[in-house]
This record gives structure tokens, C-alpha cells and sequence, in this order.
């Protein structure tokens, strides 16, 4: 069992392994970074899988060493000892008078029990993390939750409860939907936990202790104190790929493990990326339209999904928010316009910009139809009749505008509209936006964690097509996934299909393109093998959808046909920004 201590290390005063029990009688552990001496400070709180004991540096060694190598400032004002993925550098935030809490989440690291990721469990043991940091001598009894990905879901869901002393939530880059953005998309299974779990969860599930990693500060095992064995240790964990399989739709499953977000009244900054259409997007901008607190902040940004949290620019936005709910000060926030975006250019070009509201209340919804003759996208349509035949599981067919004449902004969400009809009884549609320079090349950008990623995607299986009318929006059709409507070989069905919310201001003389397809997209070139990432890097990052058990070739295999009439005119809806 860990035994807590305490210790003032580096100008702070460090307890390692505090104990926080829950109310089943389980003791989950913490490690706490506050000022040393006697006084009462706000907490920035998370509890998460990867290991409090475990440095950055040492568990995403080619993560890190990109980062500092791109952003030296990161390294600046901190030995980077403390530095843990996803989560806030202690020396950054305990000067300036903050306490920082790391819980080991229930079932790894140094916190025993059963591992259930993103469960109701999870979500009862953060919100009694939260009340235990809040009840503390040390605490002024204000709590806010800060982290990225995995810590921005928990908070979401944890928000949706009301815990009395959270006091303000940074969100960064987190999905709020299991079904359609963890486990799904659009209803085709997302291999992301498949490459996930076994990768990032299981090597430091509490347990494996001598056999893992061990603190570059204390020594000790990250996924200790006890040693079980590898049958102990599977009996301990919920296995979630074989579980995500076997729930196919969005069930009570899937719906326990996705936040009310019309509970959440606490006030919050929700970060998304542009690039990060697999699971660091969508559920950003969600969250800001549908929540109903009153004190909400939207922020879009670009590169890596750990990058701009840890820099200059990150870093300032997160202390501001926080200065302002947790300590009371005049930081400015006050003014602080409703969505901030970095506007996004080709070659890696970013302006920031202020606005009021998301989706703009400018925008133009301009629907560019697809014309089956020159495969061509037009703002107007003859609506002949055609058809236009492709191997389910090829690389489909492209659509594309002529070289633009003068720039065109696209800031907001996509959507689409097809006809299609299939050989066999299913047939599963990937959508691919994207730009193209003067000379043919493609437009892509370094995504959330892939570094060719197209500008938005979008999927849709086509028996999981019916749409919850009261939550759909024009440019944001919003699917049941609560039944299976199969096709019948032959017969057109209508399509409408959600694409990721993007932002790109394309250049005079480029063109935009979109891309029915019936595999996952792949830039063209080498993939990129990165240390230690068991998959290759070929534009969809970890969410690849080849997994045989949810799409059997002989029922995904066949061909599909999209349709094109008079009063089946397929269309492709942009938001465009008029130029000031």
C-alpha cells in the first residue's frame, strides 16, 4: 500500500501519494504542488490513467523533445522535473500561488482498483477529488479543473453534476460524446481506443509495478507500490475495445459515458483544434452551443494537441481564466471576447482573431452542388440526371471548384448531402475536404497527431442514416444511431452527413475539393513512423476504421452509386466568411 509524506522541494511543498478515499471505501492517490508555508490557495485539479509518477519526457519522450525543439519557451522558468502529459507544469502555476492536485485515476498508477475509463465510476471518484481538494486547510475552497483530452472528458462530465466547489473548467481539446466521437464516427467503429488502451492505459495500470516505469524523482514504481500478475491485472480493467464492439449503437452504454451538457452551468473555456478531427474538435464547439452557462469562452487553435497548452500563448489564456474565477483578480478576462480563433492559412500560417459567437452570425451558407459531368463543385445545378458508379472500399471520387478568383475564408461547420445505393445491404461514406495549391499539390496541416491532416472529415454509415430531428441543425445534421435501417441492393436513400468544424482562408488561384471515398484518407507520400507510435502516420493519425469485426468486406465490399436528379441534387454546405 503507498504510504503518503510530505517534503519542500524546489520552493514548494510536494505531498506524494495523499490519500483521497472514495465512497466504496477504495483510497485513490495524489500528488499535491502548493506554495510552502502556511495559506489557503485555489486548486487546479485532474485525475487521469497515464501515471502522476510518470514524466513527459520519459512517457512521450518523441512528443516532448518535438515540442521544445519548436517551442523552446516551454522549458523557460521551469527544471521541467514536474512536467506530466497532458496536465499543467507545477512550477509554472505554484508560484503564482496556486495548489496543484495529480489522482491517479481508480485502478492506475499508484490508485488501486478496477480500470473503467470515462464510466460513471470515474465520474464519482473526480467530483469526491474535488470536494477532498476543497475541504483541505490549505485550499481556499475553490476548484478548477485544467488538463488536456482525456482531463478535459472528465471534467465535461464531472461539470454536468454540479460539484459545489468547482468553480471553473478549462476544457482542452476534449471530446463530449463516447459514442460519436470516442468510439464511432458516424457509426462506423473508430480504432483510436484500439490503439490506445493498450498502448497508453495498460502499460501503467496500477499493478504492473516493478515491471514498469519507475519516478525520476522518487524512484518509485509509477503503476505501484505491488507487483500483480498479468491474469490479476486483466481481471482489474474493463476491456473496452471488445466492449465498444459488442454496443454498436448509441445505447445506455455509450449515453453513461457521455456528458449532459445542457447541465453545465459552471463557467469554462473550451479549447478545440482545428486539426484534430478524430476526437479534438467537435466536442469543443458542441460544448460552447449547447451548454447553458452563462460564462463561457471558445478558443480554436492548430499543430499538436499538447502544443499550444504548454506554451506562451496557452499558458497566459489558462492564468487569465483562472485568475479571474479561482483567485479574483483583475486579469483582464473580463473583456475577454466570447471565441477566440487562430485563423488558419496555408504553410502553417495562424492569425488570431476576436468574435461574438459560434458559429459566426455572418456567415454565408453557401451550398456548392456536385456536378456528376466535370466532377465538378458549382454554386448552381443544371439537376440532370446521372449516376456515378466507385468500388465501396476505394478511393472513391472527387469533386472540386476551379481555381478560386479571389481568396474565400471557410470558418464554421460542413455539411453534406448525398444519394446513394449500394450493391450489398450497407456501405460506409468518408468525406474528405480539401485544398489544393495552383500546382496540384495538396493543403494539409499539422494535426492534432497527424502531421498531414486534411482541412475537415466527416463519415456516415449509411444504415445509421436516420437523424434526431430536434437536435439537428442545417449545417449540423445530428444522427440517432439508435437503430439499424439496412439498405436494400439497388435502392437510393438520402444522406445528410456532419463534417468536422474547420478554418481555412484559401488563397486566389487554389481550389477546394471534396472526396467521397470508402476508406479512411491517406496523404499522398511516405508515412510517417514516429518512436514508439505502433501505426504509421498516413493522415487520420490513431483513427483509422479497419476494424473487420464492424466492417466485413462482404457487406462493405460491393459498389456504390451516387445519384444525381432534378430533385436529387447532392450538395456540400460551407460557411463562408465575407471579407471585411
Amino acid at each position: 500500500m503507498s504510504e503518503a509524506r510530505s517534503e519542500i522541494r524546489d520552493g514548494m511543498q510536494i505531498e506524494w501519494d495523499a490519500a483521497i478515499p472514495m465512497d466504496d471505501g477504495t483510497v485513490l492517490r495524489a500528488d499535491v504542488f502548493r506554495p510552502a508555508g502556511k495559506g489557503e490557495f485555489p486548486v487546479i485539479l485532474n485525475y487521469g490513467p497515464y501515471a502522476k509518477g510518470h514524466a513527459f519526457q520519459d512517457s512521450r519522450k518523441f512528443a516532448w523533445e518535438r515540442m521544445i525543439k519548436q517551442k523552446p519557451e516551454v522549458a523557460i522558468g521551469t527544471s521541467s522535473k514536474y512536467q506530466n502529459w497532458e496536465v499543467v507544469d507545477p512550477e509554472k502555476w505554484v508560484p503564482d500561488g496556486y495548489a496543484i492536485v495529480r489522482v491517479d485515476a481508480r485502478g492506475t498508477g499508484r490508485s488501486p482498483g478496477y480500470v473503467d475509463p470515462w464510466s460513471p465510476r470515474e465520474t464519482r471518484d473526480l467530483y469526491d477529488c474535488i470536494e477532498w481538494a476543497a475541504s483541505q486547510e490549505w485550499c481556499s475552497g475553490k476548484v478548477g479543473l485544467n488538463g488536456i483530452s482525456y482531463f478535459a472528458m472528465n471534467a465535461w462530465q464531472v461539470a454536468a453534476l454540479s460539484p459545489p466547489h468547482l468553480a471553473a473548467v478549462c476544457a482542452w481539446e476534449g471530446a463530449t460524446d463516447h459514442y460519436r466521437e470516442t468510439c464511432y464516427h458516424g457509426g462506423v467503429y473508430s480504432e483510436f481506443i484500439s490503439n490506445w488502451y493498450p498502448r497508453a492505459i495498460i502499460p501503467v495500470q496500477h499493478g504492473v509495478g516493478e515491471r514498469g516505469p519507475r519516478s525520476r524523482i522518487t524512484g518509485a514504481p509509477v503503476a505501484g507500490p505491488e507487483t500483480l500478475t498479468p491474469e490479476q491485472l486483466e481481471k482489474n480493467r474493463r476491456d473496452i475495445i471488445a466492449t465498444a464492439l459488442a454496443h454498436p449503437l448509441d445505447d445506455e452504454y455509450h449515453r453513461e459515458r457521455t456528458p449532459d451538457l445542457e447541465k453545465i452551468n459552471v463557467p469554462f473555456l473550451s479549447a478545440a483544434n482545428w486539426g484534430g478531427q478524430g476526437l479534438h474538435t467537435r466536442g469543443n464547439f458542441e460544448a460552447f452551443m449547447r451548454a447553458p452557462s452563462k460564462q463561457k469562452w471558445l478558443e480554436a487553435h492548430g499543430d499538436t494537441h499538447w502544443l499550444e497548452f504548454y506554451t506562451d500563448y496557452g499558458v497566459r489564456l489558462q492564468k487569465r481564466f483562472f485568475g479571474h474565477f479561482l483567485r479574483g483578480e483583475d486579469t483582464g478576462w473580463s473583456k475577454q471576447p466570447r471565441v477566440q480563433l487562430l485563423i488558419r492559412h496555408p504553410e502553417g500560417k495562424f492569425v488570431e482573431r476576436h468574435e461574438h459567437e459560434w458559429p459566426l452570425a455572418r456567415t454565408q451558407w453557401n451550398k456548392f452542388y456536385l456536378d456528376p459531368h466535370r466532377r465538378s463543385l458549382v454554386l448552381e445545378s443544371a439537376g440532370t440526371a446521372a449516376h456515378i458508379d466507385y468500388e465501396a472500399l476505394s478511393e472513391g471520387v472527387t469533386f472540386s471548384t476551379g481555381p478560386l478568383k479571389e481568396p474565400m475564408e471557410i470558418t464554421g461547420p460542413v455539411a453534406a448531402k448525398l444519394f446513394i445505393s449500394s450493391s450489398t445491404a450497407n456501405a460506409d461514406l468518408f468525406l474528405v475536404l480539401r485544398v489544393f495549391a495552383p500546382d496540384g499539390s495538396e493543403v494539409t496541416f499539422q494535426g492534432a497527431q497527424d502531421p498531414h491532416t486534411p482541412i475537415s472529415q466527416g463519415w456516415l454509415r449509411a444504415s445509421h442514416r436516420k437523424l434526431d430531428s430536434e437536435r439537428s441543425l442545417p449545417y449540423r445534421p445530428f444522427h440517432a444511431h439508435d437503430e439499424v435501417q439496412p439498405l436494400t441492393p439497388g435502392e437510393q436513400v438520402e444522406l445528410d452527413i456532419e463534417l468536422s468544424p474547420t478554418c481555412i482562408v484559401v488563397p486566389a488561384g487554389y481550389r477546394v475539393a471534396l472526396t467521397i471515398r470508402g476508406h479512411d484518407y491517406e496523404y499522398g507520400g511516405t508515412p510517417v513512423v514516429a518512436p514508439h507510435v505502433p501505426y504509421p502516420l498516413r493522415g487520420v493519425g490513431p483513427f483509422t476504421h479497419n476494424e473487420q469485426r464492424n466492417r466485413p468486406a462482404e457487406i462493405f465490399g460491393g459498389i456504390n452509386t451516387l445519384h444525381f436528379a432534378e430533385n436529387r441534387r447532392p450538395w456540400l454546405m460551407l460557411p463562408i466568411i465575407p471579407s471585411a
